[in-house]
Order: C-alpha cells, then structure tokens, then sequence
C-alpha cells in the first residue's frame, strides 16, 4: 500500500470505517427485532431468514430487495448482510405500536445516526475515481466516528483505523510448516483450475482456507482462487444445460460471494478481493455492486487491464439493462423463417420473393452475397445451423470489401465477444469507418445499411461512456446524423436528451416532434415515451393513441404498465372532461389568470435582484423562437392547470389533489420561477395539500406512489424557498431518497450558499454535475459562487 496515493488510503480507510459500522447495524437489527417480536431472539439461521422473509418482507410493500439481497435475508446469516441490505431493513420494518414513549425516541434517534450514515456510504460508494482528498476525508471521518461513537463504539479503537499502519502486514502467529502446506495446497489448486478441475480446485482451496497460522495476506489468496474456481464451476455447469435457480442459496454464485467477501475482509487493499466480490456480483446480475467493486479494485491497481475490462463489460451490460433492450422484441433472438413470416405478417412480403431478392443480390454485389450469409448464420436457415463464428467469417469478408452492413455487424458481434474475440475498442473503430462512408449505397439509389446503425451506436456509447469518455454533446450529435439517416431509435434518444436537456439545451417541443418522428418510424420505445408526454402535458385523445399503439407494437414494458397507465388517464378525463390543454390554445389558458407574475427566482435569492414577467412578451418571444420563453410558456401551462384544479372545489379529493401536486411540480421542474400564487389564501391552501399528499405518502408503502413522493417533495422545497434553514435540512431527506435528482441538488446548492456554507455548496454542485455535466442552473451557481469567494 505503500505506492498507493494518498487519496486513495483515505477512500479505503472510510471504507474499513464503514465495514465496522457494518457489525454495529447487525446488532441494532437484532436488538430491534428482539423488541418488535416480543422477545424473539435472531439466531442467524435459515429458519429464522425464511420465517422473517414471509411475516415481515413478503406483508410489507415498502421493502424493495434485489435477488441477492432476497437470498441472503431467506438464508438467515446477518454476517452476509452488507451494509445496503441492513439499511433497507431497518428502514422498512415497521413498529409495533405497544412501544412506549422513551423506546420510541431511542429508535428515533437510532434513525437520524443511520440516515446520516447511509448518506455517507452513498456518496463514497458513488465516487467513481475512489479518491478522497485530506479535506474530504477529515469531514467524513469526524460525521463517520461520531456516528459510530454514538452507538457504542470505542474511540480509541477507530483512531487505530486512521494510521497508514492498518495497511501494513500485521504481527501475526506464523507457523512456517503451516505456511507451506498452505502454499502447496494452493498451488495444486491452482493446477486443477487451469486444467478445468473445478470441483477438484474447491476441494483444494477448501482444505486450505482451514489452515491456522499463516498470514491474512496467504489466507486472501486462497479465499480469492476458490470464489473464481466456484464461478468457473457454475459456468461450466451452466454451459451444460444445468441452469440454476437464481434464488438458490445453494448457486455456486452464492458461495463465491462469500469467498470473496472474506477475501476483501483479510485484505482490503489488495485488489484481488474487490475485484472478486465484482465478478460474484456480476454473475449474479447484480451490475450496480459489480461496478462498485470494480472501481475499487482499480483504484488499487489502476493499469489492470483485466479490471478495466471487467468494469466495462459490467457498465455495458447496466446500460443494456437500464434502456430494457431485454423487453425490445427487436432484441429477441429469431431465426431467418421467423424473421420472413413476421414480415409477411406485417406488411404482407412474400418470403420466397425475398429470398430471390438476395440471390439477385448475391449475383450483382459479392459483399453482399457475404452479408447475407453472415446474417444466415447469425440467426440460422432452414438449411443452415446457428454459427457466430461463421457469421463473423462472412461479415468479415464483407468489412473487407468496404461493405457499411459488414462492418456494422461484425462490430456488433466483436462488442459481444460473439464468433470472435471480444474487443469494445476495436468494435468502436469498426463503427466509425461503416459512420464514414457515404449514406446512399454506391451501387443503388438506396439508403447504406450499417450507416445509420453506426451512427445511432456510436451516439449510445458516448451517451453512456461505455468504452470512450461520456460526452453528451458527442453523443447528441451522431444521434442527429443517423435521425437524418432514417434511424428511428436516435429519434427516441435525441428526444430524451431534449426533454432533459442532456448535451443539448432543452426543448420541449423539439422533443415531442422527435418522439412523433421516431414513432411514425416505427419504434415501440418511443411510441410509449410519446404516450407519457402527451399525457403529462394533457393531450389525453392522442395520449391514448400512441399508448395502444405501443403495446400493438409489442412495447413489453407498455403492457406491463397498461393498468397504471390508464389509471392516471382516466383520473385527468374524469378531472378535465372534455376540457383539453393543447399547445394552440396554451396561452389562452394561462390569460385567464393575472397576466404579470413576480417570480420566485433562485437566482434572486442568490443577488437580491427581481423580475416581472409579461406574458404577452413572453409568448411573442416563443413565437420567435426562444427557447426561454417557450420553456417558461410551458411551465406556465403546468402552473395554469394546477390553479384551475385548485380553484374547481373547496374540497379536492385525493385524485384531484395528487393530480395538482403533479402538475405544480412539473412547472417548477421546468420552470419554478413562474409559480407565483395569486394571493395568500390560496398559498396557505396549497401548503395543507402538500401537507396531506406528504403524510399519505409516508404512510402509503405502495411503491407507485414514489413518484408522487417526489413530486410532492419537490412542491414543498419551492413553496418554502424563502426558509433556507429549514429547507436545507428537508433537503438533505431528498437527496438521501433520491441521490439521482438534480432539482433537489440544485435547490440544496442555492440553499447552501445562502447560509453561507460554500463547502456543502461545492459538494452538491459537483455531485449534480457528475449526473449531468450540462445542467446550467448548477453551472450559474458554480460561477456565483466563485464570484462570492473570489475564487
């Protein structure tokens, strides 16, 4: 550890803080549960998991576990339970209500420690680079230490943690017999597993790990072989058809888990162990943990290669997950006779007549006739079996011969690893020389196949920084060259970054017109992301439209999501009638109230300054073209259906209250510095809504209702713009909820720089933008900042 940068010991001796706090939580876990079952004592046994997962996790809505996390609750063993897994527990597990009042405030006070130690893990566990500077690390570690201290922990014990000496080989009984029969053993187990004796290897590496005597370090090595001999094992059983139950506590998987773990345990800086717990966590699915561990372990040894890669694979595989490529009936695998049919079905072609159009094509252009056969093999024929490795054969063949189509594909399966050896970077050059070529094909009057493909997986890499550095405005830009190609996926994509504002400045309606284009296009995703536009901006008849067209289109997630879809419409159709709020009439709407509005501004806050708005100019400027004003025109349409609401009943009800606190979010999303209140009785009447929508959230363990939380949340820090104490604190509850917001890192930064705390203020701006290195209002309170501070 002695080489290993000073910022990176500090990262890893937080992280050894947080790995004690670990053993604490365990404790309160019992102790609680001790206390909400009547005397029922924890006795880390699977009896004990199962009985809790079924009468407290499987009757409780508010608990969200992963499939690993599930497995290890079921299998009983609190020392499996990582520090994510006992969190969520202690969040969710409701109390008995025969608590009396001195219990109830311990527990309370239990709660405030744990959350502020849960908004410490959070942050050092999404910190990409691991690399902790001596002011960061002291502010942690005096939160960490008083949080631990608090509950019990001794003081002198965790300032041992703090030396560089922690890292250093320990004074430990050493047995020399002892240490070469460990490394004798080892080294046979090693043998096994190059030679593919995997069960063999376990045995081996098993028979080792009992060995007393010998130091932590020979002890991590051996804990290190035999969770990837475990692994190797599940993969190979795996590749014979013997497909495990994910939930099996039994799984291979499971057990490298735990080898890991205790080889990161014996030696937290060796990069060995994290990167272990990654491969575990991966082989699982469990991408978020595996990229984690990943950067751990390169943080530790950051020319690895074989880290790199791994950590790649893993966030590639994330953003796979994330846009729900495995719902995209796209994505399926289908044979050549299935493709054939599904298109007879669609647009009525006659198979045969297809397949004379590629013997016609095979005869006039060789590259084609090799693309062809490429896609044959890929998918298979009726006289031809699957083969990747044929298929990257012919695809290569085309590449060669200057073939867009070839070159696209054999990237496609050179990024997979299918056919040929996997290699991102060489997959990324194939792409840009198919994006380089010219869009119409050389030999016909036709579009180049592989170009716009190229483009729109060119535009993905950069939007996801998976194999080139993140880079929206990179990204923004390719997906524009394969939209103007025809590509219809990029239409969805650019769309988003519109809506977000993502590597290109935000706008709405440029957003909707590529929704539309790329669902006319055919896309199923941007079919149902058209839907909940329009449904959020209340164009109820063609929300509905392109919502069952979605699901025509074999949008899975649109079917999955058809109950809650039409649940939220049938709220606003019963709510507006056949009161509609198009864009043509939008400013019509927003007249009907007082024409001039005093915002409330955070950039005001921030300079004492103020604005009047007149809507007349405003709306002759959207006209125009600016995308301001039409950025504010349209919070101002959110706000306007929020007061028509409001001013429809003395009393709303539920529907009609959470419908408002939807609306009156999304303008302050876009927009919070148009929600001026008419006058003070309707602003008192608002913070009663915000009020109940609050409570009946907190009381509400339905996960659906998150969003609404949300929302609700983020009324409640605007309405309260002018309390900045308060609100920084109902800030932090935010940021703690949803770490991915950055209105409410926005609204905590303002907040911030007003008490004058810059330090904090500088935390939630970075952090913000790391989410998004392009959101302007951040960026505005970055420079005012440095202003202030003469920075």
């Amino acid at each position: 550890m002695v080489s290993t940068p000073t910022n990176v010991r500090n990262y890893f001796k937080l992280d050894l803080v947080l790995a004690r706090s670990c053993i604490i939580l365990r404790q309160v876990f019992k102790s609680r549960y001790y206390l909400f079952t009547g005397g029922q004592v924890w006795s880390d046994s699977a009896k004990c998991g199962g009985s809790y997962f079924v009468n407290i996790i499987g009757k409780n809505k508010k608990f969200n576990l992963t499939t690993v996390q599930k497995t290890l609750v079921c299998n009983g063993d609190t020392n499996e339970w990582d520090l994510t897994t006992l969190m969520t527990l202690l969040m969710n597990t409701d109390r008995p209500k025969t608590l009396d009042t001195a219990q109830i405030q311990q527990l309370d006070n239990e709660d405030q420690l744990w959350f502020q130690l849960r908004e410490i893990r959070n942050t050092l566990a999404h910190h990409p680079s691991k690399n902790i500077d001596n002011n960061e690390f002291y502010q942690f570690w005096s939160k960490l230490v008083a949080i631990l201290v608090a509950f019990g922990d001794a003081p002198e014990e965790l300032d041992k943690l703090k030396s560089d000496s922690i890292f250093e080989q320990c004074t430990q009984s050493i047995k020399e017999s002892n240490v070469r029969e460990i490394l004798r053993l080892n080294s046979l187990g090693t043998q096994a597993h190059r030679e593919q004796k995997f069960s063999d290897a376990i045995t081996l590496f098993t028979k080792s790990a009992t060995i007393t005597d010998v130091s932590n370090h020979d002890r991590a090595i051996v804990y290190s072989n035999l969770s990837a001999s475990r692994l190797a094992l599940y993969e190979q059983q795996f590749d014979s058809s013997n497909v495990f139950n994910n939930e099996d506590p039994t799984d291979q998987r499971y057990h490298a888990l735990r080898d890991a773990k205790q080889a990161r345990m014996l030696s937290p800086t060796s990069w060995q162990g994290h990167f272990r717990v990654g491969k575990a966590y991966s082989a699982l699915s469990e991408h978020e943990r595996a990229i984690n561990s990943f950067e751990r372990a390169l943080a530790l040894d950051p020319n690895n290669k074989k880290i790199q890669e791994a950590l790649d694979d893993s966030r590639q595989v994330q953003c796979r997950q994330s846009r729900n490529e495995h719902l995209d009936p796209k994505c399926q695998p289908i044979t050549i006779p299935e493709h054939l049919n599904e298109m007879k079905q669609k647009f009525g072609t006659d198979p045969q007549q297809i397949r004379a159009v590629h013997k016609l094509l095979e005869k006039v252009d060789s590259s084609m006739a090799n693309v062809i056969k490429g896609h044959k093999y890929e998918h298979g024929d009726i006289d031809i079996k699957q083969d990747y490795e044929q298929a990257a054969k012919y695809f290569a063949k085309a590449a060669n011969q200057g073939n867009a189509e070839g070159l696209f594909n054999l990237a496609r399966l050179t990024d997979r690893g299918l056919g040929v050896k996997k290699d991102p970077h060489f997959a990324t050059k194939l792409l840009e020389q198919a994006a380089a070529q010219s869009p119409q094909h050389p030999k016909c009057n036709l579009p180049n196949i592989g170009i716009a493909e190229s483009e729109h997986s060119l535009g993905l890499r950069y939007a996801e920084g998976v194999f080139v550095p993140k880079n929206f405005s990179l990204a923004a830009q390719w997906y524009q060259r394969a939209v103007d190609h025809g590509n219809a996926e990029s239409a969805n994509n650019l769309a988003i970054m519109y809506l977000n504002g993502s590597g290109v400045e935000k706008n709405l309606q440029k957003a909707k017109e590529l929704f539309e284009l790329s669902a006319r296009r055919g896309d199923p995703k941007a079919m149902m992301n058209l839907a909940e536009h329009l449904l959020e901006v209340n164009d109820l008849e063609m929300a509905k439209i392109w919502f069952n067209r979605a699901c025509e289109a074999g949008n899975l997630y649109a079917q999955t999501q058809r109950n809650d879809f039409e649940l939220v419409l049938n709220q606003k159709q019963q709510l507006f009638g056949n009161y509609q709020f198009h864009a043509s009439n939008k400013m019509q709407e927003v007249r009907s109230f007082p024409d001039r509005t005093t915002p409330i501004n955070l950039a005001n806050n921030l300079n004492n300054d103020s604005n009047v708005y007149d809507l007349n100019t405003l709306n002759e400027y959207a006209q125009r073209g600016s995308l301001t004003a039409e950025k504010m025109c349209n919070a101002l349409r959110h706000f306007h259906v929020a007061l028509h609401i409001l001013t429809q009943s003395e009393s709303l009800t539920k529907e009609q209250e959470t419908i408002f606190i939807h609306e009156f979010a999304r303008c302050c999303r876009i927009e919070h510095t148009v929600a001026k209140i008419p006058n003070t009785k309707m602003e008192e009447n608002i913070k009663n809504i915000i009020d109940r929508v609050f409570q009946r959230c907190c009381c509400d363990s339905d996960p659906m209702n998150l969003q609404l939380d949300e929302d609700v949340r983020v009324c409640y820090v605007v309405l309260h713009i002018d309390s900045p104490k308060l609100n920084r604190q109902f800030l932090d509850s935010c940021k703690e909820k949803y770490p991915k917001s950055v209105f409410f890192l926005e609204f905590s930064a303002a907040m911030n720089v007003r008490l004058g705390q810059f330090e904090a203020t500088l935390k939630d701006i970075y952090v913000g933008l790391e989410i998004d290195s392009n959101y302007y209002e951040l960026l505005f309170i970055k420079a005012i900042l440095f202003i202030a501070t003469g920075k």
